[in-house]
């Protein structure tokens, strides 16, 4: 037998540590004196309170760690509760993300006035451009999100069926949502631009050249909780893209969302080749909305993400990940 004190050495636990995992039914010492009430621990236990002390480190409640210690013996079982841990460790570090993401326009709505420094501002604005909602129940998706911090401009726009994302370097912090049409007059601004928030109204120059107007007003979707896991990559040409998508045909679908007929075609991927045929399973997307977004990848190899028929479809440029699109499936 070992003391506590002993034991904590040992494994690095605290002895006040020790007396509240045996009072939580964790490790519950092999003998207590019952005239002193000092706590001895058998040699294989100091093992245990290494585990313990490793699954604690590890943000592991206890309940689960009492559930490891019951199953020590299945290996199985300890892998499944370790990943099961795992991801829920990852799904809060994507909350944190997703929420800290909004301090900077929480900081923008703080001062009166914020001033930014853009550049490769026109292919970002143009990267996105097609994916801005014009359904007049949803006015915040009538334009872009700039969102600039940590050096990086990300734009993003959104019609509910397909999310369009493309970034560029920047200085400075700020959060606004710009109408399409300012959007579409600052994608005119070719160099160096200067982008001044005041209130509900922007202000951006490029050399002689100025736009400024009024911002949209109301909360963008949270789109980075829209962004699915990364899928099967199957990279394909452009111009090979768009000449299997004429080959592969369409098929009317009537969309469940709003109950527009689309003219559909159906993704698939055979041996890490892209499959484009509206006669086979695989994930329906609208053919008029992956054309747009090939179209925003620009000429060249672009890479699509599969993941089954009811995940949405990324697509991007070869090579970059800060410039995509998403679209939604279309169930067949």
């Amino acid at each position: 037998m070992e003391s506590i004190g002993e034991t904590a050495r040992a494994s690095g636990l605290t002895v006040s540590a020790l007396r509240f995992y045996d009072g939580a039914g964790v490790l519950v010492p092999a003998h207590v004196d019952p005239h002193s009430g000092y706590r001895f621990y058998a040699p294989d236990q100091v093992a245990t309170a290494r585990l313990v002390a490793t699954l604690r480190r590890a943000g592991m409640p206890l309940a689960r760690i009492r559930d490891v210690l019951a199953r020590r013996d299945d290996p199985a079982a300890v892998d499944a509760l370790v990943s099961a841990h795992l991801r829920e460790l990852e799904r809060g570090v994507a909350d944190a993300r997703r929420l800290l993401a909004g301090v900077p326009h929480l900081l923008s709505e703080e001062s009166p006035m914020t001033t930014c420094v853009l550049t490769d501002l026109p292919r970002v604005l143009r990267a996105v451009r097609f994916a801005v909602g014009a359904d007049p129940a949803y006015p915040m998706l009538a334009g872009v999100l700039l969102e600039i911090a940590g050096g990086t401009l990300t734009a993003v726009a959104t019609d509910r069926y397909r999310l369009a994302v493309a970034s560029a370097p920047a200085t400075g912090t700020a959060s606004v949502l710009v109408p399409a049409a300012v959007a579409d007059r600052l994608a005119e601004l070719d160099g160096e631009v200067t982008l001044q928030v005041d209130g509900g109204r922007i202000t951006a120059r490029c050399g002689t050249a100025a736009v400024d107007g009024a911002v949209l007003d109301g909360a963008f979707p949270d789109w980075r909780r829209l962004l699915p896991p990364a899928g099967r990559p199957v990279a394909v040409e452009d111009r090979v893209l768009r000449a299997a998508v004429a080959a592969g045909g369409t098929r009317t679908v009537r969309r469940e969302a709003d109950g527009v007929d689309v003219a559909v075609t159906v993704l698939s991927a055979d041996g890490g080749r892209l499959v484009v045929d509206a006669g086979r399973d695989g994930i329906g997307v609208d053919v008029e909305f992956l054309l747009q977004a090939a179209d925003a990848g620009g000429p060249g190899q672009l890479v699509l993400d599969l993941d089954g028929p009811l995940a949405p479809v990324r697509i991007r440029p070869a090579g970059r990940d800060d410039t995509f699109s998403l679209l939604m499936p279309v169930r067949l």
